[in-house]
């Protein structure tokens, strides 16, 4: 397994870099050398085999991307703990949520994420934090790297408290919950009274992290820039090093043009951000996280790629389908409508609820999933081998006969209108035309009367990307929006879509509420944005 090799492959090289970051300019300073993380792994399984913990308890990991995040997966991952990703980012009451769910023996933190007074809060602030004390929601907590006042005790700290002796069994006694095998739980999107919670098994994510490294092959010695497991991992046993991409799209452009990486992996707001500020791009370029649009591709090819490919992933299996941009390009180009994410990659099989999974299915319906990658449960149920995606899809044959994978959006953003069923991400891509940003189809609900209760208006929120002619714009609109038939909007509104989450794919419900807010605005007559800032156009589709 490649977690359980990593620790002997990095002391093989100690002085080599490991993991970089950018300085404020984007120039390339050293994180942590090979040799420095597996130390720090070692030193944080010793912590927490002071603290008692044992095969099968579950670590809550509040730990920022980087070499200390890294070292406690490895650390737990030596120990068989199970570790549960817990995103500060998320809030206080969805976090506590979680944490309640699987009920950890202990939560490593660092400063930033426990958000308590004095110098922890005021950088918490400064990442965008916003939690009360972490210890007002989990029972146990330890500090993982810089200690400031106010943190808990840190993990290496002989004096710790240890676990509490009446810790509850991980996520309840559910039949089939082997939690000794268990990897990791990572929690997908969803109400805070309801979290669902993803089990992956050490088989599981050993086969998602072998499925990256055969798709991406890193180069032995070649930088390589981004920051999840399944980018450090790879690279990291590869012999490549790895390095953090800079938050502001200034310094991120800065930093790909000075250190010229063989592999980039970026979601699609931060590559378009980037691009956006002039960013020069190297080597191969890899985006997912978030739909990932032609034009964008298009954009990182011409700004210097070698190749750029979409990967199409899901927290429940990482990855499942990759498409090339030229592949990607064509199909925008025929006027095919929905969204090419590509071949399922091998050992993923793929068919549409309903069918019998040929690669000719034209018939769209929800994607079903399931192969060595693929969770084995959520937390709470029982385990399952088929992926119940939610997405709806239709298979097309590719150029070798074998299935293609086209997404026409989520099952649940369904828009009624009249006796019409349409899903957006059917039609959004064709939005996507020179000069926009971003575009997304929401439902509005219907005025007039009860007779339309319960239908809705359906509006294309269109964001124009920086220095666009909005004129220019609404005329290349007019031929794919003509296209669209049955499914043309009630009303086109040029605005900034509302973003979500750390890979900013788009806010729906945010939009519906910002779609229905400027249509009211004009139905009452009063002014709207200037159109270089927010604008907004209205057009009827009969």
């Amino acid at each position: 397994m490649i977690l359980d090799r990593l620790p002997a492959v990095l002391r093989a090289a100690p002085d080599r870099p490991a993991v970089l970051t950018a300085g404020p300019r984007g120039g390339t300073r050293i994180a942590a050398r090979r040799g420095d993380l597996a130390d720090l792994a070692d030193a944080c399984a010793a912590g927490l085999r002071r603290r008692g913990l044992r095969a099968g308890d579950t670590l809550g990991v509040a730990v920022r991307p980087g070499p200390r995040a890294l070292a406690v997966l490895l650390a737990a991952h030596r120990l068989r703990l199970r570790v549960a990703v817990l995103d500060p980012f998320a809030g206080p009451e969805v976090l506590r949520a979680r944490l309640a769910l699987v009920s950890p023996a202990l939560v490593v933190a660092d400063a930033a994420a426990q958000a308590v007074a004095g110098p922890a809060r005021r950088l918490a602030r400064r990442a965008g934090l916003a939690l009360p004390p972490f210890g007002d929601l989990a029972p146990v907590v330890a500090t993982v790297g810089r200690r400031l006042p106010g943190c808990a005790p840190a993990l290496d700290d002989p004096d710790g408290t240890p676990p509490r002796a009446d810790t509850p069994p991980p996520g309840g006694s559910v039949v089939g919950d082997a939690r000794a095998g268990d990897a990791v739980i990572v929690f997908t999107s969803g109400t805070t009274a309801r979290p669902r919670a993803v089990v992956h098994d050490r088989a599981s994510l050993d086969a998602g992290l072998a499925a990256v490294t055969a798709l991406v092959d890193p180069v032995p010695g070649r930088p390589v820039l981004g920051g999840t497991l399944f980018v450090l991992a790879p690279a990291l046993a590869r012999g490549a090093p790895v390095a953090l991409p800079a938050r502001r799209p200034a310094a991120l452009a800065a930093q790909l043009a000075r250190l010229e990486p063989a592999d980039t992996y970026l979601t699609p707001p931060a590559l378009r951000a980037a691009l956006n500020r002039g960013a020069r791009l190297t080597g191969r370029v890899w985006a997912g996280s978030a739909p990932v649009p032609a034009a964008l591709m298009r954009r990182a090819r011409l700004a210097g790629a070698r190749t750029v490919t979409g990967v199409y992933a899901l927290t429940e299996m990482f990855p499942v389908a990759a498409v090339g941009e030229p592949e990607k390009a064509a199909f925008a180009d025929s006027g095919a409508p929905g969204d090419l994410v590509g071949a399922p990659l091998p050992g993923v099989s793929a068919r549409i609820d309903g069918s019998d999974g040929g690669a000719g299915d034209a018939t769209g319906g929800e994607l079903l999933l399931s192969g060595p990658a693929g969770r084995v449960r959520y937390l709470g149920e029982r385990p399952d081998p088929v992926i119940r995606t939610g997405d709806r899809a239709r298979l097309t044959p590719g150029p070798d006969g074998g299935p293609r994978v086209v997404l026409e959006g989520r099952m649940k953003d369904m828009v009624l209108r009249g006796a019409e069923n349409i899903y957006p991400g059917l039609h959004e891509p064709a939005l996507h035309v020179p000069g926009v940003e971003l575009a997304v189809l929401v439902g509005v609900p219907a005025s007039g009367g009860e007779d339309r209760e319960g239908e809705e208006r359906l509006v294309a929120l269109v964001e124009p990307g920086p220095g666009a002619d909005p004129a220019r714009v609404r005329a290349a609109l007019r031929s794919p929006l003509a296209g669209m038939a049955g499914a043309r909007p009630d009303a086109v509104l040029f605005a900034a879509v509302p973003r979500s989450g750390r890979s900013g794919k788009p806010d729906r419900a945010a939009a519906a509420r910002l779609a229905a807010g400027l249509l009211d605005r004009r139905a009452a007559g009063r002014r709207v944005p200037d159109p270089r800032r927010s604008p907004v156009e209205g057009g009827s589709r009969r």
